[in-house]
């Protein structure tokens, strides 16, 4: 089964609704109450995940099959040089030119 563009962008906007709408049933389910540790932190992951699996799946995927090429290697470098704190713009540079530089040979 392969998913339009538009399906794409429909999926994603249903699963942020899901996860806001999960972050927000907790506290009024609980009437006020504080909710356990482990709930808040599986809470609290939920956005970073669904961002991580969309940035996975966009650079992984091609079709229905996966792939390695240069922007999988820029999205590397860059997120390797945020790892190491560097500035935002500065790995998104070093990010765009070693994919070009890759892309050119």
């Amino acid at each position: 089964m392969t998913l339009t563009y538009a399906q794409v962008w429909w999926l994603i906007l249903g699963l942020a609704a899901l996860t806001a709408l999960i972050k927000a049933a907790g506290p009024v389910l609980l009437g006020g109450r504080a909710l356990p540790a482990p709930v808040t932190r599986v809470i609290v992951l939920m956005a970073p995940t669904l961002l991580s699996a969309l940035v996975v799946t966009s650079v992984l995927a091609a079709g229905r099959s996966w792939s390695v090429g240069a922007h999988t290697v820029g999205v590397a470098v860059a997120a390797l040089m945020l790892w190491r704190r560097c500035p935002l713009v500065l790995s998104v540079l070093v990010a765009v030119l070693v994919t070009a530089g890759l892309r050119a040979l």
